[in-house]
């Protein structure tokens, strides 16, 4: 195991230095400047870890099995991006080899989300490592589907995942919470603070910038039973655990518990987006469901839940009424 890169005085001149499995390794900074040492420094722990995209994407991929809950996706995506992408430099990614990869992907029946999500995933493996030259070009991201589901197919749901405590624990509190699937499976219990009723998806440290915002949400009365059933039998430090682990990925199981419920059309997130959608239809104002699931402007909210809301265009209706 290696340990982080650092400054060193070595025979008058400065050294980038770390210790590994045991030894240490040592490259010159090429200065006996202090403060031109840790620029010097600072550009050498940026330098790109290869020259291919493939090193790239590996590297990135690396970091991403210590960081990501759902890093075993990015995988996926890769998988099939791999063999068009890993022997280029990014230098040579263009529009061009960007249309390729699509039409290739089109001709073996892939959506246009699915190709998007694997050339999102090279892009942004380039843009981790911070290597210029690469042009990318996406397929138009598909509007965002309408698919919610009702009180009765919630409950369905629920009861369909009777046999999978960690899905039934996810879907209760998706539909309660209105939390990412990211948020929900790295949440753990010195976050759920059921005294004052909160639950608080940010995770505190500093990767919270690089996520997307997290909401701090109260504990409804059926979150709160649940979180109580989910303590009780709690065996590691993560609300949602299988086996006395963290779960990462509960694609599988969901598909499972939904085609049980007769729901084959649904995913993870369709229950943030029936969770907000129940919000718009009681006449939760728009800036209370914006707060609610995180979002950093409300005009995000009001484009995609603004029409289900019972007073939506009211008033100039009112107006026209002559």
């Amino acid at each position: 195991m290696s340990s982080e890169w650092r400054v060193k005085l070595y025979r008058g001149s400065y050294y980038a230095v770390r210790s590994t499995g045991g030894s240490t390794e040592r490259i010159s900074l090429r200065t006996k400047d202090a403060g031109e040492a840790k620029r010097a420094l600072a550009d050498f722990i940026r330098r790109p870890v290869g020259e291919t995209v493939g090193e790239l994407v590996d590297a990135y991929l690396t970091d991403k099995d210590r960081t990501a809950v759902r890093a075993i996706d990015l995988r996926y995506a890769w998988k099939a991006a791999g063999p068009h992408f890993a022997h280029l430099r990014p230098d040579q990614i263009t529009r061009e080899v960007c249309r390729s990869y699509v039409k290739a992907r089109q001709d073996q029946g892939r959506r246009p989300a699915t190709i998007r999500k694997e050339l999102e995933t090279v892009r942004a493996a380039v843009n981790f490592h911070k290597v210029e030259g690469a042009v990318f070009e996406l397929p138009r991201q598909p509007p965002p589907k309408q698919r919610f589901l009702t009180q009765d197919e919630a409950r369905r749901l629920v009861k369909a995942a009777r046999r999978f405590p960690h899905i039934r624990a996810f879907i209760v509190l998706s539909l309660t919470t209105a939390a990412r699937q990211s948020a929900l499976l790295e949440l753990t219990w010195d976050r759920v603070d059921t005294e004052r009723g909160i639950i608080t998806l940010a995770m505190g440290d500093s990767g919270d910038e690089a996520r997307k915002p997290r909401a701090t949400v109260p504990i409804n009365r059926r979150a709160r039973r649940y979180l109580r059933v989910l303590k009780a039998a709690a065996t590691c430090n993560h609300v949602i655990e299988w086996g006395g682990h963290r779960v990462l990925s509960i694609k599988k199981g969901f598909a499972r518990a939904a085609k049980l419920a007769g729901l084959p059309d649904i995913v993870p997130h369709t229950l943030r987006h029936t969770a907000a959608s129940w919000m718009a239809q009681r006449g939760v104002p728009m800036f209370q469901i914006s707060k609610y699931l995180g979002h950093s402007d409300t005009r995000i909210t009001e484009r995609r839940y603004a029409h289900l809301s019972p007073d939506y265009l009211r008033k100039a209706s009112e107006v026209l009424d002559w």
